[in-house]
């Protein structure tokens, strides 16, 4: 008998418009690097993200030697859903804008020098295990994240910047942000933190498996995705030109020193709000509450 439809393939999830399309003719070379590994190579063809997150769940399925994300931390967080928790390897090939889970992870920056990684990595067996956050929602569904989960004034910034018509392109988010920041008041959580709750306010809070989001923001800086533990950063209540203050020291990681910064280490995290979307890897997740747990070595990375 055969091997099944799929084994031993390199499965690769492309997003053509990743990275605002400059990547889009570099994806004969990466396939003939990948390919250097001596086993089939397939692209998943896609035309939605929905579609795109069931084509890498049937490859997993079906046994694939390996899952390849080509783009950017939305085309990651997508790969992951269907590898997390199996023994796919995941190979990431960072095209998009940001790359915050492949910086974080220490991969090459530069797409062919990634897929001759991935290449010699499957050549040699070797993988790297990473813990993955695993999101569990208020009506069970769970989804997974390898970067960084936005539950405060980032997440409403998202929020709004997605509702906007006008006006298109990088204007439309620094129009969010300047309208939220006209809106800006403390929200009140509740937070059960490896099983003790308590309340808090805030105007900022993320929590991370690894230290950037929004494209080298390090908002957890001290996040470490191998260590089995999830990093919560928050700002307390401040002024607008304190948040505006604050802002552009989360670049270096340096906002941690501000007073009225916070942070903490944990297992397990359940945050509720009300009227808070959360976002994690810049990918919608729904309303709050949420749990958040890590799992250590849920991904198998391929560096």
């Amino acid at each position: 008998m055969g091997e099944p439809s799929g084994m031993n393939e390199i499965v690769v999830l492309r997003n053509p418009g990743a990275g605002r399309g400059r990547h889009r003719g570099s994806l004969p070379g990466v396939l003939e690097r990948l390919g250097a590994a001596g086993r089939p190579v397939r692209v998943l063809d896609a035309a939605s993200a929905a579609e795109a997150e069931q084509a890498c769940r049937d490859a997993v399925a079906a046994g694939a030697a390996a899952l390849v994300a080509m783009g950017g931390d939305g085309t990651v967080h997508v790969a992951q859903q269907a590898v997390a928790g199996t023994a796919v390897p995941l190979g990431v090939i960072p095209a998009g804008t940001g790359n915050d889970f492949a910086t974080s992870a220490g991969l090459p920056a530069d797409l062919y020098a990634a897929a001759d990684a991935i290449a010699a990595a499957l050549r040699e067996g070797r993988t790297r295990a990473l813990d993955l956050a695993r999101i569990t929602c208020l009506d069970g569904s769970v989804r997974w994240y390898g970067a960084v989960l936005a539950a405060g004034f980032d997440a409403i910034v998202n929020e709004r910047g997605n509702r906007m018509r006008w006006p298109r392109g990088p204007l439309r988010y620094d129009l969010a942000v300047f309208l939220e920041l006209v809106r800006l008041r403390p929200r009140r959580y509740t937070v059960t933190v490896d099983g003790q709750t308590s309340v808090l306010d805030a105007v900022l809070l993320a929590v991370g498996n690894t230290a950037a989001y929004g494209g080298g923001m390090r908002i957890c800086p001290d996040a470490d995705a191998t260590d089995g533990l999830l990093d919560m950063v928050w700002a307390e209540p401040v002024s607008r030109a304190t948040l505006v203050r604050i802002k552009p020291r989360v670049y270096q990681g340096t906002h941690i020193t501000h007073p009225k910064v916070r942070s903490l280490r944990a297992r397990e995290i359940t945050l509720a709000a009300e009227g808070i979307v959360c976002y994690a890897d810049g990918e919608r997740i729904g309303p709050l509450p949420v749990t958040v747990t890590a799992v250590p070595a849920a991904v198998h990375l391929l560096a």
